[in-house]
């Protein structure tokens, strides 16, 4: 069987996986239409195994990595689902309040790879929470194709109510000093541009690759740092008419757009990643962050 290299792979191999990750095709419309890229010895099998996420290989913080203390914990989000589970993560080093983060996941729950985001949030000197939002179904199931089943069972709004939450639960740390930010990715990415819109407490929102607000974008206090992959035209598509909102309401903001990147440039596990985009993309978040919770 050939091993294929990201090069091996066309672009529409990725836009078809970006369909079928974000429910706008079924699973079997995705391998029919997958197969059309099975030639010159590339099976199904081979390019779906290629396509999808690889959490064992690639995470970069482990759980137990004596630089961090992190463990998974329990807060209230009573106008969301109840209970939920997140991972609190922060250097074992510290010595007095640490800025907090909010770390949030894709649309497929708390997976290993955003709870290694999270632990990289806390190894750069915050406070950082990665909040599940599939707690109230049990949590992460364990595969993305399953997350993402139980993500459509749930109300986005009320787990944007979950985040807000967790913001409340960060801020009222006693290991924070109040200050709190959100960095999103995809889904997440929604969920950071809601946050500045629906927390005039917030203190700084990265969204990776989200979808935009439509309304109530004067309420935005956060200043915002986005992140897009050029090649990521869906949601590409809603930012002009988003920035004019926010140069019409005199909102601080900065964007990039990192040329020949896909949508989720930023996770490791999957060949859509992009690591030069990735690496510039979280030093300018990890120094936004430095400058706007200090």
């Amino acid at each position: 069987m050939k091993k294929l290299k990201k090069e091996d792979i066309k672009q529409e191999v990725f836009d078809l996986y970006d369909d079928y990750a974000h429910d706008r095709i079924p699973r079997r419309l995705f391998l029919d239409k997958l197969s059309a890229y099975a030639v010159g010895g590339i099976t199904v099998g081979s390019l779906l195994s290629f396509i999808s996420p690889d959490y064992v290989k690639k995470i970069q913080v482990r759980q137990d990595d004596p630089k961090l203390v992190s463990e998974f914990i329990s807060y209230d989000s009573p106008k969301g689902g109840g209970s939920i589970k997140g991972l609190l993560s922060k250097p074992s080093d510290s010595k007095g309040k640490l800025p907090g983060i909010v770390v949030v996941h894709e649309n497929r729950g708390l997976n290993p790879h955003i709870e290694d985001v999270g632990r990289r949030a806390g190894l750069a000197g915050f406070i950082s929470l990665a909040p599940d939002a599939l707690t109230p179904l049990g949590g992460y199931p364990g595969t993305d194709d399953e997350g993402r089943e139980l993500q459509r069972k749930r109300d986005r709004n009320e787990m944007l109510q979950d985040f807000i939450a967790a913001f409340e639960y960060l801020r009222n740390h006693p290991d924070c000093t109040g200050k709190v930010g959100v960095v999103g990715f995809c889904f997440g990415g929604w969920i950071s541009n809601m946050m500045a819109v629906e927390v005039p407490a917030l203190g700084a929102a990265v969204p990776f690759y989200g979808g935009q607000p439509k309304e109530d974008i004067e309420k935005i206090n956060a200043p915002l740092l986005l992140h897009f992959g050029e090649l990521d035209k869906r949601v590409n598509e809603g930012w002009p008419a988003y920035e004019a909102a926010l140069k019409k309401h005199g909102k601080e903001y900065t964007a990039y757009m990192y040329e020949n990147a896909n949508h989720g440039f930023h996770n490791d596990t999957t060949p859509r990643y992009d690591r030069e985009a990735a690496e510039l993309a979280w030093k300018r978040t990890i120094d936004f962050f430095k400058e706007k919770l200090a």
